[in-house]
């Protein structure tokens, strides 16, 4: 998985930054700037809807720190949370919608608009009564500028006369109200259509807005599936087995109500090191780029904070017994150093945490070479869009393209550092075929690809996860080998 995108490391950038203020549903009316009569979950959602504009932060984050912190009720905090989650997914079409019911764009302040997206939401994408969406938006408004709340009353009023035209278009004749039905950029789902087809690409937009599902890894080196299967079952959970496309992820398990990670036997497997939350399809990537004999050294590049390292050393405990020579490499210290911490606590064995550029390897790990090296490339991420919503806005065409460039980069650079008959393997949590096949059709017609030849991961020529409701999140691996 595209581990920029990774919840931990990012909530450790926001502690960099200093100490935060309480959030709306945290601080006593009497000490917020208007005292408001909206609910407590929607104060809180918009208290993070506010830090996640102003901050350019990621939702996730904010609301670990924010909501699941915060004074509020059990059914408050699933509400506050599905709020945001909405609002940043939808971000686009909801200030569309705004901008149809104004004069101008310009005529709301930020603050006021972060209130409204709150309530347009409601209204269009989870059929709220359009009396007590109105009316909580209005002191949403309120809460924050007492004297903008007249026009937000227009506004939201506005909108609920135009959400029977809504989309305001024929979604299966015109991609722009197809965009505007899932929530997304319309450059963006026009790359979709053309990379997926029509019928794919909807699926995978309509997925793209179910809440995510909740998978946890067994780590082979503490633990056992029974004992980990057992201690849920004491926590009154029946966790699943997963497979993917008819093959079985080896220690993935899907749990099917996230509170029971707040029992006190299966903290305890968490703090062990025994277990850790990973998606299945990233479970699978990491059990599929193992090669089939046990390396004598396996390089991982793009190693972030050490979850595709737990995977692949309880992975290889699993087919070869013991764990492999392993070395990690990333570009940012940060993580390395969170990577040698983390690997300590889940007992998996790194024979060096190297910090350097991959696509200057000759410069990190000078002329050695490995059995088999594995690129968990940066992306898109666009795989994950269930658990990272905001990448659909923040996301260009131009970074898409750099973005490929990177992931050719990175195969071109390590492709001496493959020892003769090695393999090398390449990985991502995107559904592009720029980022994709594209990159390995480049690799291969490419000076530095020209001695690898593409070889089946399983019984597959490729891993392509696909994204639907209920499933894992979409990722794609390839596995080349280095001729003789």
């Amino acid at each position: 998985m595209n581990e920029r995108h990774n919840r931990s490391e990012r909530r450790n950038h926001d502690a960099r930054r200093g100490p935060q203020e309480p959030t709306a549903a945290e601080q006593p009316a009497g000490k917020r700037a208007f005292p408001s009569k909206a609910s407590p979950a929607r104060l809180a959602a918009l208290d993070v809807c506010r830090a996640v504009r102003e901050r350019d932060a990621y939702a996730q984050d904010l609301i670990a720190s924010r909501i699941d912190e915060a004074r509020l009720s059990p059914e408050d905090r699933a509400f506050a949370t599905r709020l945001v989650l909405g609002v940043v997914s939808a971000v686009g079409t909801l200030d569309e919608i705004v901008d149809r019911s104004l004069r101008s764009p310009t005529d709301v302040q930020d603050d006021v608009r972060d209130a409204l997206r709150i309530a347009v939401y409601e209204i269009m994408f989870l059929d709220k009564s359009p009396h007590a969406a109105v009316d909580q938006g209005v002191e949403l408004v309120r809460s924050v500028q007492p004297r903008a709340a007249g026009l937000g009353n227009a506004v939201l009023r506005k909108v609920v006369a135009c959400k029977p035209q809504f989309p305001f278009g024929d979604p299966t004749r015109d991609v722009a109200a197809l965009a505007r039905l899932h929530a997304f950029p319309l450059w963006l789902t026009k790359r979709l259509v053309a990379d997926l087809g029509p019928r794919a690409a909807v699926d995978f937009m309509r997925a793209s807005n179910e809440p995510a599902p909740l998978f946890i890894a067994v780590n082979e080196i503490k633990a056992t599936s029974d004992e980990v299967c057992r201690a849920f079952a004491a926590a009154s959970s029946q966790v699943e087995p997963v497979a993917l496309d008819g093959k079985a992820v080896p220690g993935c398990y899907r749990v099917p109500d996230s509170r029971v990670l707040q029992d006190r036997r299966v903290k305890s497997l968490f703090s062990e090191g025994k277990v850790l939350v990973s998606d299945a399809a990233s479970q699978l990537v990491a059990a599929c780029v193992l090669p089939e004999r046990m390396p004598a050294s396996l390089l991982e590049i793009g190693a972030g904070r050490g979850t595709k390292t737990i995977l692949l050393q309880s992975d290889a405990l699993r087919a070869y017994g013991s764990q492999v020579e392993l070395f990690s490499l990333d570009n940012h210290a940060f993580k390395t150093k969170l990577l040698r911490d983390r690997v300590e606590e889940y007992g998996v064995a790194v024979v060096e945490a190297l910090t350097g550029d991959a696509t200057r390897l000759d410069e990190v790990v000078g002329a050695r070479q490995f059995d088999a090296v594995f690129i968990d490339a940066p992306c898109t991420g666009l795989g994950t869009l269930r658990r990272h919503p905001e990448i659909r806005w923040r996301l260009t065409e131009q970074r898409m393209s750099e973005m490929a460039t990177l992931g050719l980069s990175l195969l071109c650079s390590a492709a001496d550092h493959v020892a003769r008959g090695g393999q090398l393997a390449y990985a991502t949590c995107t559904v592009t075929h720029a980022e994709n096949n594209g990159v390995v059709k480049r690799f291969l017609e490419s000076e530095q690809g020209a001695g690898f030849e593409l070889a089946p991961l399983g019984d597959r020529s490729c891993l392509a996860t696909r994204l639907q409701p209920g499933s894992s999140d979409a990722h794609f691996a390839v596995r080349f080998v280095r001729k003789r």
